[in-house]
């Protein structure tokens, strides 16, 4: 076992304190939005000594990020496979510099990416059945847009209100009647943030869930998503392609985002993991580059890498690993961790 340093992002959207508290250290005022283990260029992790990871593991086609959001980030979703690398390819054929803020696809690959809550953890993920939306949105008195949602279905009415069609202002100012509706106070706290915006009134298509710890959000190829707030285990595979759809003053490719979207809805937002022994729980997410398990040790409990892992303690005492630790572990590598405490593991299936 090899104990790795994580990288440090200080995005505008960071808590000041949830991630230094999990790592022990001071908070020093700056937003600490993620803490970045992985083989990831931009921020490779680093173990004692000043090696990087890669230089003991390869490079791993995941990253394991602590996740900690105080405001809400961009309505987003990510490209499969096939989208990345046309994308990647058209924009290396039109010249497009990687650092280019309109550059959309950095990288030719997927981007699947799963958030476990370790607080309560607010979030809009996937489209709410088409059924159960329009019942909202005659509750909140925005009837315009539930009638454009019954006669011409989600696509276009999505797709009516980034071109312009659709207008949002209507729906919005509905809102501000309904603010015992947590989805419409979000959109009245969102639209102070980005008056008019189209994507304000797109977050009532979207599913609101607020994850229990323990719990999970899987977000797929065309998911559309932001996190609201809240602190989280995320694993992703590692990819650099973000599709914005607003809440952002980054650049948004309306037509890009509408290509990649899938409309489907996802009626199921929760990953709920399966306790394959006792206290190993494992979250369901087939065909991904990754795997993430949680310990819950209790006493001792042997654990022997199938393949390259990483592993994350978020609580408690692990014996060779503390609160806040990381570590990588090697193919075939045994450890014994300790309890009471909360591991993380991610792996590759």
């Amino acid at each position: 076992m090899r104990q790795i340093r994580g990288v440090a992002q200080h995005y505008a959207w960071g808590d000041p304190t949830a991630i230094p508290h999990i790592l022990g250290r001071s908070a020093d005022g700056l937003p600490w939005a993620e803490w970045w283990l992985g083989t990831h260029p931009a921020a490779p992790a680093h173990l004692d000594g000043g090696a990087t990871l890669a230089s003991v593991a390869g490079e791993l086609p995941y990253l394991l990020k602590l996740l900690a959001a105080a405001e809400p980030l961009s309505l987003q979703t990510h490209p499969d496979t096939a989208t990345a690398e046309a994308g990647f390819a058209r924009e290396q054929a039109e010249g497009i510099e990687l650092g280019d803020a309109h550059r959309i696809y950095r990288d030719p690959f997927a981007k699947p990416e799963l958030l476990c809550a370790l607080t309560p953890f607010d979030t809009l993920c996937g489209f709410r059945p088409a059924g159960d939306t329009e019942a909202l949105l005659h509750r909140i008195g925005a009837h315009d847009l539930a009638l454009a949602l019954r006669h011409d279905g989600l696509r276009a009415t999505v797709a009516g209100l980034y071109r312009g069609t659709l207008d949002p202002l209507p729906t919005i100012t509905a809102c501000t009647a309904q603010p015992q509706l947590a989805e419409a106070a979000l959109v009245t706290r969102l639209d102070t943030l980005y008056p008019g915006e189209p994507s304000v009134a797109i977050t009532l298509l979207l599913n609101r869930v607020l994850l229990q710890p323990g719990e999970a959000i899987f977000l797929g190829p065309g998911n559309l998503h932001a996190y609201l707030h809240g602190v989280g285990v995320e694993i992703m595979g590692a990819s650099d392609n973000v599709v914005r759809g607003g809440l952002t003053r980054k650049h948004v490719d309306v037509d890009e985002l509408l290509e990649v979207l899938r409309f489907d809805a996802l009626p199921h937002p929760v990953v709920r993991p399966v306790e394959e022994l006792p206290g190993r729980w494992r979250y369901p997410t087939p065909n991904q580059p990754f795997e993430l398990w949680r310990f819950e040790v209790v006493g001792s409990m042997p654990h022997t890498a199938r393949g390259r892992e990483l592993l994350l303690c978020t609580s408690g005492d692990a014996g060779p690993l503390h609160h806040g630790e990381a570590a990588y572990l090697a193919p075939g590598e045994m450890v014994v961790l300790e309890g009471p405490s909360t591991v993380f593991r991610v792996s590759q299936p």
